[in-house]
């Protein structure tokens, strides 16, 4: 199949799963979708909850295995919309709907790169296409569920809308919720045990300190305290403040260590939510990674975080589309965009397969 015959069926993909609701934990529609796609092609599946996985069809257990993935769930649409989210729309060379850019359009042309190479016997790599569900929400039921059931991956290209450049390293996502504790009293009384005063002064603590290891990807570890609640009415002083710390993460600490270095450092109760989502990073001198960038492709760092923090193998995150469009109100992907990444993916793992 040509590559022109590749994107003329991926777009139509496309505008199948955009038509298709699929928030996180809601995904079997677009699950059923991907994997009627894929036998159409010939192509066997498996299946767990809403991920749906295949491989070349000359798989070697004795051959290293590339993972292709990207999700196929998408987050509810914003009021702003002034479209409807499930009515896939082209116009002026852009296809409108919700989950077109974050992360259809990389979706639709890993998979296309996969039946590409599906039916080759001549691969040093085996190939292993996940389209897997969650990813929204970094729910347990998505690619955490799926890899203990895969073989053994040797590195992966993670789709996200990145202009097709490749984002060598992630930072990684903990939060943590604060409780600071004092002495319920009137107001008009002095007390100096006053909770929304101890969490104050951890929040502001926890605002100027700074990390000491600086990513030169990835820049400085960042803890913003994002939420904060106390007191139920103004003559009472309250005895306890809770608030919310979002940190992200750089490769040089586990979410464990900078989550120890905080806990030190403040008088309030700390508690992680999840330690799971830690940083992620890839060698510049990775095959992926050399063969990206004799492509043209740039590398940086990425903020936003994906499935990659959930992989402890090297993995490049890499697709078609824009991150800022992802969550956006009337949120598109440019045809031409879809173009290109089927091409450059098929060219990236020609030079490694």
């Amino acid at each position: 199949m040509s590559e022109n015959e590749l994107h003329t069926e991926a777009i139509q993909l496309l505008k199948q799963l955009i038509a298709t609701p699929s928030y996180s934990r809601e995904e079997s529609g677009t699950a059923d979708l991907i994997q009627e796609w894929l036998k159409a092609h010939g192509i066997e599946t498996e299946r767990l909850g809403n991920n749906v996985w295949a491989v070349n069809a000359h798989f070697d257990a004795a051959k290293p295995t590339i993972l292709l993935n990207s999700h196929h769930d998408t987050v509810k649409p914003n009021k702003a919309y002034t479209r409807d989210p499930f009515l896939a729309q082209e116009e002026d060379g852009k296809l409108f709907g919700l989950g077109s850019n974050d992360a259809g359009g990389c979706l639709v042309s890993l998979l296309s790169a996969f039946v590409h190479f599906h039916g080759r016997n001549d691969l040093k790599y085996n190939l292993l296409m996940a389209a897997s569900a969650e990813e929204e929400n970094s729910g347990a039921n998505g690619i955490s569920s799926l890899l203990p059931l895969l073989p053994p991956i040797a590195c992966g290209i993670v789709g996200e809308p990145t202009s097709m450049n490749m984002a060598v390293a992630e930072k990684g996502l903990m939060v943590i919720d604060g409780l600071a504790s004092g002495t319920a009293g009137h107001a008009a009384h002095e007390n100096a045990d006053n909770a929304l005063y101890h969490a104050l002064d951890d929040i502001n603590l926890i605002r100027n300190f700074a990390f000491p290891k600086v990513s030169e990807t990835l820049g400085k570890v960042k803890a913003t305290v994002t939420q904060i609640e106390a007191g139920q009415q103004h003559n009472v002083v309250p005895a306890m403040c809770q608030f919310v710390v979002d940190v992200r993460v750089n490769e040089h600490y586990t979410n464990q260590e900078v989550f120890d270095i905080l806990n030190s450092l403040t008088k309030s109760e700390l508690k992680a939510r999840s330690f799971r989502l830690n940083s992620s990073s890839i060698p510049n001198d990775h095959p992926l990674v050399k063969a990206g960038l004799v492509l043209g492709r740039k590398t940086y760092g990425s903020p936003t975080l994906s499935d990659q923090a959930l992989m402890a193998f090297p993995t490049v995150k890499m697709g078609p589309g824009e991150t800022t469009r992802s969550h956006q109100a009337d949120e598109f992907v440019l045809l031409s965009e879809i173009e290109e990444g089927i091409n450059l993916y098929i060219r990236l793992l020609e030079q490694l397969l």
